[in-house]
């Protein structure tokens, strides 16, 4: 995962990114990478960070990156 350690936020942002991220991970079909967990984390981590506090903004953001993201 990318270094966020400069990043700072309340606990209600907290609560709409773990939000956004459960709601992320439950349209994934089973089995679930940790890789691709870790990918929309750090979308919402990054997107966030940019001042969104919708939280289907960010899940949507982060399940749009994950799409695009290269396959390895």
């Amino acid at each position: 995962m990318k270094n966020f350690s400069n990043a700072e936020f309340s606990p209600e942002v907290i609560e709409i990114m773990t939000t956004a991220l459960e709601a992320a991970v439950a349209t994934l079909p089973d089995p679930v990478h940790s890789s691709h967990v870790n990918a929309l984390a750090e979308s919402i981590l990054r997107t966030a960070s940019a001042g969104e506090r919708n939280v289907a903004d960010l899940q949507r953001i982060a399940l749009m990156e994950l799409q695009l993201a290269p396959r390895k």
